[in-house]
């Protein structure tokens, strides 16, 4: 009894450890889409992750176990012998256990080629609500949306469905080697490889099988010819003079001989001319290394010496793309001789633009709010913004910088202090760009804690609950009041009255905040209340990609101040890396605007700093 429990445990502990926390996430999510207003958004995602994931594990699993199914049905005997021992007994294994592996063996097959896919599903959403650019390659006369929305998706699948074909094949030969059905028979000829015969039936299986390997080889080799547009040739990116009067004909050929092979293949399943499919294969095998050489050829003596002339017309198509996809190519060139001279009326008519020259330095600057304006150990200025008002009438530009809580530099963190008590930054600090103190310091327009303005920009509402340096969750309307900023020796207490944040309501919605954030004292404290809001996703930059995980997002946020509230902006960007003959930006990292060849600023996002309602403006 007790070694039978231990499949129960098993699971039980499986469910404990994955499924329980999984789902509390996936719950706490849900609530905070329907609390940011972007449910529609998170319902598309997670309907296009679960029809990614189910129809290819699906397909993966009945064209896999199908296969073997065929290959098992070879066999009726319910024991097979498969040898013997060294001290001569036979060595019997069951079918059913052959059966057993072939189901399990597809099933993991069918969910790691689902779990594979469905981390793809905004490729396969691209693909299915892309539209066309408007704009076509220079060498295949293809329109821009099929290599930004189309190919990915088919070199996914081409790759996904080969290895599928290639399990499957394996998997069958072997099935059909343990049952008898393929003989290895240990003649050796001029290749040193053992000879194999088949069954009829079971070679018309296997043939098959190779004629859509080499099919689906076929389809691989059909995609390089694009793929060329999308690589790096070396001087330039996209393909080159070597690409296309060399390697191109060649996948040409490769092409015609991989789908003659396949033919071939399916041929040999009824036919029993053996030379059939090895003459195809050793032709596309030489075709390959005939190309690669002329190829190399061609580039050494050929394109080298005169690479000027030879690479110039597809240097030309580099160039083209890359202003296009960079919305660079409308730019007017003027030339400046430098003989101009600054007159009195240059700078009367340009008076606004002079008195708005910047003199303070942004790294400096943030170094010297941080001395006059943090006040607290607590308060940090993670960075100095530029903007530009109306101040008392006239057109400003001006410096300032948000007073973020950082829960890391609190005195006493305890879990109340961290998220019931110390739940937000507070104020600005502003100034103009050009004026100094007589001390050498900057003028500040807005400063101190409550913060105080000495111009008409006024700031009514300075609690900062989302902000660059909130990247944990807190929670308000508790019974414990939240400290709201230091006055002398004295501390202003609050209680927040914002939109903000998920209600925390009755035990289950505890027992999954408190699942999600590891944080067991959310079960026990009896300072929540149902009325209690948990916020979280704080962090702007966090906050928008969640909600939008198809753009990318500048990496700096910037503060603005907007009829007394305080707002932070962030600039969104539609990319690919897919556009022909582009060159993409340096770098690797996937979050910003590196190893991209288009970019277009496409939307705003403005994020309140005290409600966190975050509204994207095309």
């Amino acid at each position: 009894m007790r070694f039978a429990s231990l499949p129960g445990v098993f699971l039980l502990a499986l469910v404990a450890l994955f499924v329980l926390p999984s789902t509390a996430v996936f719950w706490t999510d849900w609530l905070w889409f329907i609390e940011a207003g972007y449910l529609p958004v998170f319902e598309k995602s997670i309907r296009a992750q679960v029809l990614t994931f189910s129809g290819s594990a699906l397909a993966a699993f009945l064209f896999v176990y199908g296969n073997l199914r065929i290959a098992r049905a070879s066999f009726r005997q319910p024991q097979l012998v498969l040898g013997s021992t060294v001290d001569g007994r036979p060595v019997i294994v069951e079918s059913r256990r052959i059966d057993n592996l072939a189901l399990y063996g597809s099933l993991v097959i069918a969910f790691m080629t689902g779990v594979s896919m469905a981390g793809d599903w905004l490729t396969f959403l691209q693909f299915a609500y892309g539209v066309p650019f408007g704009q076509v390659d220079p060498i295949f006369g293809r329109d821009v949306s099929f290599y930004v929305f189309r190919f990915p998706v088919w070199d996914e699948l081409q790759a996904r469905m080969f290895m599928l074909a290639l399990l499957s094949l394996v998997g069958s030969f072997g099935v059909y080697l343990i049952s008898g059905n393929v003989v290895l028979e240990n003649r050796w000829g001029f290749a040193m490889w053992p000879r194999v015969e088949f069954h009829s039936r079971v070679r018309l299986h296997l043939a098959l099988l190779v004629s859509l390997l080499l099919l689906l080889l076929a389809f691989g080799t059909w995609l390089d010819g694009p793929r060329m547009l999308l690589t790096d040739s070396g001087v330039f990116f996209g393909a080159g003079y070597a690409d296309i009067h060399a390697r191109l004909p060649f996948i040409r050929v490769k092409l015609v001989i991989l789908i003659a092979a396949a033919v071939m293949a399916a041929l040999h399943a009824v036919m029993s001319k053996r030379w059939l499919l090895p003459s195809g294969l050793a032709l596309y095998v030489l075709t390959v290394l005939a190309g690669g050489l002329y190829a190399g050829f061609l580039q050494r003596f050929i394109v080298t010496p005169n690479e000027q002339i030879k690479e110039q017309p597809f240097i030309v198509h580099n160039i083209a793309a890359t202003r296009k996809a960079f919305g660079v190519n409308d730019v007017v060139e003027s030339e400046l001789s430098g003989d101009a001279e600054l007159t009195r009326d240059s700078i009367t008519r340009n008076r606004e633009t002079i008195d708005n020259v910047r003199l303070w330095d942004h790294q400096p600057l943030l170094q010297t709010f941080g001395q006059l304006q943090e006040i607290r150990t607590y308060y940090d200025f993670v960075q100095v913004d530029n903007d530009r008002y109306v101040i008392d009438g006239r057109y400003r530009q001006v410096m300032l910088s948000a007073r973020e809580l950082n829960i890391e530099s609190l005195p006493n963190p305890t879990w109340v202090n961290e998220r019931l008590t110390f739940t937000h930054g507070y104020g600005v600090t502003l100034g103009p760009v050009n004026e100094v103190t007589p001390e050498g310091a900057p003028v500040l327009f807005i400063k101190d804690l409550p913060p105080v303005s000495s111009v008409d920009l006024r700031v009514d509402e300075p609690s900062i609950y989302y902000g660059e340096l909130s990247s944990d969750y807190a929670l308000v309307g508790s019974d414990e009041p939240e400290f709201h900023y230091p006055q002398g020796d004295d501390n202003v207490m609050t209680v927040y009255k914002g939109a903000g944040g998920v209600p925390v309501g009755g035990f289950f919605r505890r027992l999954a905040f408190a699942a999600r954030f590891q944080a067991t004292n959310l079960l026990v404290t009896a300072q929540i209340t149902p009325d209690s809001r948990v916020l979280f996703h704080r962090r702007i930059d966090e906050r928008v990609r969640t909600i939008a995980p198809f753009l990318k997002y500048d990496q700096d946020p910037y503060l603005v101040i907007n009829d007394g509230r305080l707002f932070w902006m962030q600039d969104g960007y539609t990319t690919t890396r897919n556009y022909p003959y582009s060159t993409p930006t340096p770098g690797r990292r996937s979050g910003s605007l590196e190893n991209v060849n288009y970019v277009r600023n496409s939307v705003k996002v403005v994020t309140d700093a005290y409600n966190g309602t975050t509204v994207f403006y095309m």
